[in-house]
């Protein structure tokens, strides 16, 4: 892995503006923008051979197809805290049939999101994000953010060029867990078109969630939600309709979609963000 690291330092150390130096003399690269809303800090990484000591600061990670890892923001969670279920204080997860299995998010991810999403939510402007995840005994473990290159507006969000979130899924052997996006100025909840988005994820995997940031929200600033099964599966399921909508109720007498009570909150687990815009 090390010899692998050193050869992609290599080849991007033109790009980086990397020199070789000394122990004595270690070059520090920073691609901070000056914007302390848009960018933060991670942890230094060293790379190094018999010529080459170089620091890597990187604080926005640089735009490319298929970033290596080396482009990505890695931050590393100390051990020893608890891991804390996410209470669910009007839980209608007895509606849903399925049984899900456990899903733990990285304490950081949240936080993490909203200052990457904080230019476009002070310009009432949504982000969206895709939530990676590997399973182990049986629980989802979300150690990833991808943040796709996209168009939005107030109200929406689309990513574009998929083909890259799926490049990143497939080389770190990633469930696809759902999905994170804003409503800058709306409250928490989810519209017509966040339903069939959701509906996209959870056919394919059905713990997949969708986790709504609504910093503006007094009662709320984030839920984590997903559509009641079988019950708001059918429903999106026989929807054709496109735009903003309204839905019937399902035929069980369930809420067409409802509130996770299988999410907790994990401090101990590695966080890794790709920014492709």
């Amino acid at each position: 892995i090390r010899e692998e690291f050193i050869k992609e330092l290599e080849l991007l150390k033109p790009l980086l503006g990397c020199q070789s130096a000394s122990k004595g003399n270690i070059r520090s690269i920073s691609a901070n923008t000056g914007d302390s809303c848009s960018s933060f800090s991670s942890p230094s990484t060293t790379f190094s051979n018999a010529e080459t000591v170089c620091i890597l600061n990187i604080h926005v990670a640089a735009t490319q197809s298929f970033p290596s890892r080396v482009l990505s923001f890695i931050h590393d969670m100390p051990c020893g805290s608890g891991v804390s279920h996410i209470n669910v204080a009007d839980s209608t997860s007895e509606y849903s049939r399925h049984s899900y299995q456990d899903i733990h998010i990285s304490a950081r991810l949240m936080d993490e999101f909203m200052e990457l999403a904080c230019e476009n939510t002070k310009q009432d402007v949504e982000t969206c994000g895709i939530l990676g995840a590997f399973l182990k005994d049986s629980i989802f473990y979300v150690t990833t953010l991808i943040i796709p290159k996209q168009e939005a507006t107030s109200s929406s969000c689309l990513a574009r060029n998929e083909e890259e979130i799926f490049a990143i899924q497939d080389e770190h052997s990633l469930f696809s867990l759902g999905w994170i996006h804003t409503h800058p100025s709306q409250t928490c909840f989810m519209s017509s078109i966040d339903l069939h988005t959701q509906f996209s994820y959870q056919v394919m995997l059905p713990e997949a969630v969708a986790v709504v940031m609504a910093p503006t929200d007094p009662a709320r600033n984030y839920g984590i939600f997903r559509l009641s099964n079988p019950g708001g599966i059918n429903v999106i399921r026989e929807c054709d309709e496109r735009g903003f909508h309204s839905h019937g109720e399902p035929s069980d007498g369930s809420p067409i979609y409802e509130e996770c009570s299988n999410v907790y909150i994990n401090p101990n687990l590695r966080l890794e963000i790709f920014d492709l815009r």
